[in-house]
């Protein structure tokens, strides 16, 4: 190949209230957000496939990656509406240092699992724990924990 890929520098999901998503996210998360940029103009629309298109990013660092945060100022998008099981559907999963205490204190927090944790007991993953839950746009996240 004449190139290498290096790794994955970040997830990119579209958001409502990208200042609403911010605070959800850090409250949650203990996540801070990075700078915002704005975007507009033939070449963003073409490349995103959005006519007109005019956004505000940013990007939160969680590890050795970045989650992005688009807020479309025009055309207004409509509001996330997929299952897992839609093709094209996708998640964010956080790997957390011990999911029992990440979901305790997610749920004091306020958030909304769609079931309890799940513990894998048979397969290459065993001992594994994951637990669902939605942000505010309705996007799906998963928490995570490694067994030790």
């Amino acid at each position: 190949m004449a190139f290498q890929v290096l790794g994955v520098h970040h997830v990119g999901v579209t958001v409502r209230d990208m200042k609403r998503s911010f605070e959800w996210y850090s409250r949650m998360f203990g996540l801070a957000p990075g700078p915002v940029s704005e975007g507009s103009g033939e070449a963003l629309s073409r490349s995103v496939q959005v006519e007109d298109a005019a956004l505000a990013f940013s990007m939160i660092m969680i590890g050795n990656t970045r989650l992005e945060f688009l807020e479309y100022h025009h055309p207004e998008g409509r509001d996330f509406d997929r299952s897992n099981g839609d093709v094209g559907s996708a998640h964010v999963c956080l790997e957390v240092s011990d999911l029992d205490a990440a979901y305790r204190d997610l749920t004091e927090k306020g958030a909304v699992f769609n079931a309890p944790p799940v513990t894998l007991d048979s397969g290459a993953l065993i001992g594994s724990k994951w637990a669902y839950l939605r942000d505010p746009d309705g996007i799906q996240l998963e928490i995570w924990e490694s067994p030790a």
